[in-house]
């Protein structure tokens, strides 16, 4: 399978299903009440974030796609703050209201990054006549999007999920499921359902071995009518398995897990998004797995970008280091910052790489820990140089590069001078050659006003591309 990152700008995706709100209190401990033996907490800091439903959303907004939401809510102070949460990442809400409820409500409190207490605010749903509210909503949307994704908490707002995959399916548009409970028939006539292997294993029991997983999830698609179980097996990887025959498994693509929560979020989010764009399932399948072993990478509830996916597309297939565009730079270098590392950043036309260039790299890349080199693209490059050059093409400049163990991440500009790019990446190392002074060197104003520093290096006296070209024309 050829993987590329589609435009998920093109994608237009509606999430149904249940919503709450998560509420973070954070503070320092450092005694225990007079009153009960229970640690007194002096808070510091509250943060909301949509949770459930509202955590796939996110998940599709911040990969570009249009991205709508339908769900349950209360009519109260926590419906508002979702409201508000969601338009602030371009996420259209529709609302349901269900007067004499509480928004679902799940607070934490946490001192010194462990959770000490959650507080639980919700009712039960059922008998509220919630859900035709909710199906209704949701079938205004069918004409207008690529994907349904129904979010199911066992929360209740999908008590009519059975009718609102038939109105999808008849509409034309692919359902996903995120799965709750021991009974999947509900879900009959599904494009994709999402189960991790506890919830796949509690429908159809203990599977030993992967002859017995395969069996029994083929038995499933076809006795439910399901076009595809996409399986979550953790440090296992992913596993398709199509009603048409069609099995994939994908292998784990994290290096380090940190922390699983919203995984499962992110992996049907993806794989709803390449659905819509028309992707093959195998292929959405496969985008979603490079995103999971993204955000298990990270603390917290995380989502991804399409400039993080294409990153780990190219680190799959160059090692670790790539030729990346602008936006992929800037993704890069704040996870490289959230580690602690230092950014160095150099430019130059690299025309035909030397011995000079070689030490110059290697030096300036021992001033931090990631070496960031900007190169100029070929109509710069003969704005700058002349007619004649450059010598190879901007691919094969940036190609070489990005070849060399010293350099980390390899991004072109089509400007006179890197300015603009270096003020956006603002590295905590500028450097350039021997032949420029600090206070002439493009960027340099940028970076010191941020904290950073300008730094010369000399080059390796007798090198030169243009002692090189004039050798070669004798």
């Amino acid at each position: 399978m050829t993987l590329a990152i589609p435009d998920f700008a093109q994608a237009s995706v509606l999430v149904a299903g249940d919503i709450m709100l998560d509420r973070y209190w954070t503070g320092q401990t450092g005694r225990i009440s007079p009153e009960a033996p229970v640690p007194v907490v002096r808070i510091a800091g509250v943060e909301d974030r949509p949770g459930g439903a509202g955590t796939v959303a996110v998940n599709l907004a911040s990969l570009g796609v249009s991205t709508d939401l339908v769900a349950v809510t209360g009519d109260d102070e926590a419906a508002v703050s979702l409201e508000r949460l969601l338009g602030a990442r371009g996420i259209r809400s529709e609302f349901v209201t269900a007067a004499d409820l509480p928004t679902i409500t799940k607070l934490r409190v946490l001192s010194r990054n462990q959770q000490l207490i959650r507080l639980d605010f919700e009712e039960p749903m059922n008998a509220t006549g919630v859900g035709p509210g909710l199906r209704d909503a949701m079938e205004r949307y069918l004409d207008t999007v690529g994907a349904l994704i129904l979010s199911d908490y066992g929360k209740g707002a999908l008590e009519e999920v059975s009718t609102m995959i038939s109105a999808a399916r008849h509409a034309g548009v692919p359902v996903l499921v995120d799965p709750k409970g021991s009974d999947f028939s509900r879900y009959h006539g599904a494009t994709v359902v999402t189960p991790n292997l506890a919830e796949f294993e509690a429908v159809v029991g203990p599977c030993p071995d992967e002859r017995t997983l395969i069996e029994r999830a083929r038995r499933l698609c076809a006795d439910l009518d399901l076009g595809h179980l996409l399986i979550t097996r953790s440090e296992k990887g992913m596993t398709l398995v199509s009603a048409d025959g069609q099995l994939v498994h994908l292998p784990a693509e994290a290096r380090e897990v940190f922390d699983v929560t919203g995984a499962g979020d992110t992996v049907i989010a993806v794989t709803g998004a390449g659905l819509a764009l028309g992707l093959p399932a195998g292929e959405a399948a496969a985008l979603a797995n490079l995103a999971a072993g993204i955000v298990v990478g990270r603390l917290g509830v995380a989502s991804v970008t399409q400039g993080e996916l294409r990153h780990a597309l190219h680190q799959a297939g160059k090692g670790g280091r790539s030729v990346v565009d602008e936006d992929e730079l800037l993704a890069l270098i704040s996870e490289s910052r959230l580690r602690g590392e230092r950014v160095v950043m150099t430019n130059g036309c690299f025309d035909i790489l030397h011995a000079g260039h070689v030490t110059y790299l290697e030096e300036a890349k021992a001033l931090g820990n990631r070496l960031v080199v900007a190169v100029n693209d070929d109509e710069s490059t003969r704005r700058l140089k002349g007619p004649d050059r450059p010598v190879n093409s901007l691919e094969d400049r940036m190609l070489v590069l990005a070849g060399m163990a010293s350099v980390d991440w390899v991004v072109p500009f089509c400007d006179d001078t890197p300015e603009a790019l270096i003020c956006r990446v603002l590295p905590d190392v500028l450097v350039k050659g021997a032949d420029y002074k600090p206070d002439q060197i493009a960027g340099g104003e940028c970076v010191r006003n941020n904290g950073g520093e300008v730094r010369v290096l000399s080059f390796r006296e007798g090198r030169s591309t243009s002692a090189i070209i004039e050798r070669l024309r004798g």
